[in-house]
């Protein structure tokens, strides 16, 4: 697969899955200087403006990614178009952007797609479910990464 240069990572608020996965995925990245890849997060009913969630920050603060300049924006079309590649949390997400904009079909994929996992929202739900879906997430990335370059 090529590397994709635009990467976007999608949740329902953009405060808590997507900016732990925008987050984990920059820092991988940061390893492969040469594939230049940006990473950005929305959300499809985005708390706009919001800070990534507590428990959030506190879990990408113990792994020495800082998240606290994360603001939640909500998912556009100018969004879609940027992005080469839109990773999802679980199937409504997909059918959610795939509706609202048919462009995307074809580059919308769960981040969890190669365990055929979905990443439950940790939102209001402490710090345990926030774990819980961190590593899924985990997960997730590494088996993206695996696809996207080469290792």
């Amino acid at each position: 697969m090529d590397i994709m240069k635009n990467i976007l990572i999608v949740c329902t608020g953009n405060i808590c899955r997507s900016p732990m996965a925008e987050g984990l995925l920059r820092h991988a990245f940061e390893k492969y200087p040469e594939y230049a890849t940006k990473v950005r997060s929305a959300g499809t009913d985005a708390l706009i403006g919001h800070p990534a969630d507590d428990c959030a920050l506190s879990l990408m603060s113990n792994r020495h990614i800082d998240i606290s300049d994360h603001r939640g924006e909500q998912l556009d079309s100018n969004l879609v178009r940027w992005a080469n590649l839109i990773l999802v949390m679980e199937p409504h997400h997909k059918r959610v952007i795939e509706a609202r904009y048919p462009s995307a079909r074809g580059k919308v994929f769960r981040l969890g797609e190669w365990d055929n996992t979905d990443i439950p929202d940790p939102y209001r739900h402490g710090i345990e479910a926030f774990r819980h879906a961190l590593e899924i997430i985990e997960k997730g990335i590494s088996s993206w990464l695996a696809k996207l370059v080469v290792i």
